[in-house]
Parts: C-alpha cells; structure tokens; sequence
C-alpha cells in the first residue's frame, strides 16, 4: 500500500514539473520574439524616430531581456534535473518559486507591451510626404 503512495506522489510531482516546464518554455519563446522584436524597433529608432530616450529604453529593455532569459534557463535546467533525478516533493515553497518566475516574466512583458506602445504613439505622429 504504501509503494503505490510513493509511486503515486512521484507521478503527480513529475506531472507538476513537467507542466511548469511546458509554461517555462512557452516564457523562453516568448522572450525570444521579444528579442528580435526589439532589433527590428532598434532599426526604427535609428533610420526614422532618432531619439536618443529610446534608444536607451530599447537597450535598457535588452538588457532585463537577456538577464531574464538567463535566469529562466538556470530554471528550466533546474526543473530538468529535478525531474529526471529528484526526489523532493512538489510542495507550496516548488510552487511559490515558479511564481517569482511567472511574475518576473509578467513585469517583463508588461514593460515590452508599454514601451511598444510608446513607440506606436511616436510613429502616428509621421505622415507621409
């Protein structure tokens, strides 16, 4: 009886890190696109808006980017490890530490979706000629 307990709880804990490591990759994508979104808006900013603030947010932005991406791996190869060879529970504090991780990347995003907004508001006031 208490074999399949065991057996039960290490399923339900490899089932639990491997939902996080679905989500966890999805943010490792994402921020991904948020890279090369932010080259092409560098591009922008350089041939046509030529303001120095945004060139510093964008490299700014950049640079949370990296570092955020940086930590998000550490992370997923945290996880990776926990999930082939751990055998700690998936308890409340496993739990917490993924959602520092979901909250740094939420902020992450929110600043990305302000500053594109930013620059849209910038590029509305071009017209052509």
């Amino acid at each position: 009886m208490k074999i399949i307990s065991i057996h039960k709880i290490n399923l339900q804990r490899r089932l639990f890190i491997k939902k996080d490591l679905s989500e966890l990759s999805l943010w490792i994508n994402t921020l991904v696109f948020f890279n090369s979104e932010l080259d092409n808006l560098n591009i922008i900013e350089k041939q046509l808006i030529r303001n120095p603030s945004i060139s510093s947010t964008i490299q700014g932005l950049r640079r949370k980017n990296i570092l955020t991406m940086a930590t998000l791996c550490k992370y997923e190869q945290d996880l990776k490890t926990e999930f082939e060879y751990g055998k700690n529970e998936y308890d409340q504090a496993r739990a917490k530490i993924h959602e520092i991780k979901r909250d740094q990347y939420t902020q992450l995003i929110g600043e990305h979706n302000a500053f594109k907004n930013q620059i849209y508001k910038v590029l509305k006031k071009f017209q052509l000629k």
